[in-house]
Parts: structure tokens; sequence; C-alpha cells
């Protein structure tokens, strides 16, 4: 069993990781967070796997190419800004994109493949999201009037699919393990 968790991921494109960061550092005032995920680490989670045992990493590996066969490149639009856990001290802050019946599409196909490899996964429902921060670190609860739209609905396309590990001790901590491009 490795020491690091592993998970499959939507991969951003470099031009929305520099948009986030941007509208982070012009944000980041109005919204005290404990811990700011680096820039880098920005995706989408389409499945946890935590800590995969090797056979079954390695399975998921060479199987997920035919899994993936028939999936194409898909728009997807940044829209707005959320929140995970409770309203007056949230645990996640996150940005969301529109609804994709694409991206629901290929989040089940990874996942019920997942489940098939052998995977304990997490059962609560897909909420596609970018984790931008954790932990509400304020004495003042939050504003939830703070919940807007991203002003520029920036789209971009959803063109590959990462099995991301993570190293808790490094910045940026995920690292792509493995690469699957939809043709």
């Amino acid at each position: 069993m490795s020491k690091h968790h592993y998970f499959f991921a939507v991969k951003l494109p470099i031009e929305v990781k520099a948009f986030l960061k941007e509208w982070v550092e012009a944000k980041k005032q109005d919204f005290p967070f404990a811990k700011w995920v680096h820039h880098e680490d920005y995706h989408i989670t389409l499945a946890f796997l935590g800590f995969a045992a090797e056979e079954m990493k390695y399975e998921a590996i060479q199987t997920m190419p035919e899994v993936l066969k028939d999936e194409h490149p898909f728009p997807l639009t940044l829209h707005q800004i959320g929140i995970f856990g409770p309203h007056k001290k949230p645990r996640i802050f996150w940005a969301g994109v529109e609804h994709s019946n694409e991206l629901i599409h290929l989040q089940k196909k990874v996942y019920n493949h997942l489940l098939k490899v052998g995977f304990e996964l997490d059962k609560k429902p897909f909420r596609p999201h970018i984790t931008l921060a954790r932990k509400w670190n304020s004495p003042e609860e939050f504003d939830q009037n703070l919940l807007t739209a991203i002003e520029n609905n920036l789209s971009f396309t959803v063109n590959e699919i990462i099995l991301y590990e993570t190293h808790l001790d490094q910045t940026p901590k995920y690292h792509e393990f493995a690469r699957f491009l939809l043709e």
C-alpha cells in the first residue's frame, strides 16, 4: 500500500488556473480562510481513491483507456463560487462550473469503472467544483451575500483526465501519476 493518496480528476488548462489565481488574489481579503490551495493544484475531482493498493491502481491505469475510448473533449464554463460545510463557518470554498451533462456522464463512467476494479469510493452525490480554500478562519460568520457568479464566465475544453498522487509535504502537492486523453 502506497503512503500517498490518489484521485482521478479533470485537469484544468493553464489559462483557467491563471484566471482563478488572479481572481483569488483580488478577492482573498474578503474570504479569511486558513488554507488556500496552490493554483497548480486546481482540478475537478471525479473519484477519490485514497490509499490505493498497487495492483488495483495499476489495473485502473491499464483499463481506463478502454473506459474512455468513446469519450470526446467537451466544454465547461466557470460559473460561480460556493461553500461546503456549515453556512456560518464553511469547510470548503470553491469555484463551480455550469451544469454539464458530459461531465456528469464522464464522472459516472470513471466512478463505476473504479467500483468494478474494487475501490471503495465516496457515496456522496457528485458536486463538480474546484477547491480554492479550506477552513473558515474568522470570529465573524461567513457572509452568504459574498457568494456570487464569477464575473468572466471563462469557458475551457476538458480534454484529459489525470490520476493524481498527493504529496502532502510539497507545494504544489498534487503530481500527475497517469494521464488519459479524451479524443
